[in-house]
């Protein structure tokens, strides 16, 4: 359901040459809230701050901040969500709120030729 709101919100505001980065980062961020938050219910956000930002979020009841893994051990299969929202995103972050968090990410518009 989070990949389809953010195609839907990106054909919307005509950036589908976001979707592939988007629909990877949304992916990363579900599942990393899945994995770790270990709570029932998560909530998407699909933003345009800015006119050259798409953001994207998840919100969840941890408190847990999550962490960019910074060793290099190629034989672990979790943990990698964080790497791959690195490398795709503009910028992202977490933002800590009295009753969980939201981990965000921002993707660059490239202005139109």
């Amino acid at each position: 359901m989070a990949r389809t709101l953010v195609r839907i919100a990106l054909a919307a505001w005509h950036q589908e040459e976001l979707v592939d980065d988007a629909l990877n980062v949304i992916t990363e961020l579900v599942s990393h809230a899945v994995a770790y938050a270990r709570l029932p219910s998560i909530r998407i956000i699909v933003a345009r701050p800015r006119e050259n930002r798409v953001r994207l979020g998840v919100v969840d009841r941890s408190r847990t901040v999550p962490q960019l893994r910074s060793d290099a051990n190629g034989d672990q299969i979790h943990g990698r969500a964080l790497v791959v929202v690195d490398a795709l995103a503009d910028r992202w972050g977490t933002d800590i709120h009295p009753w969980g968090k939201t981990v965000w990410v921002e993707l660059k518009v490239e202005p139109a030729s």
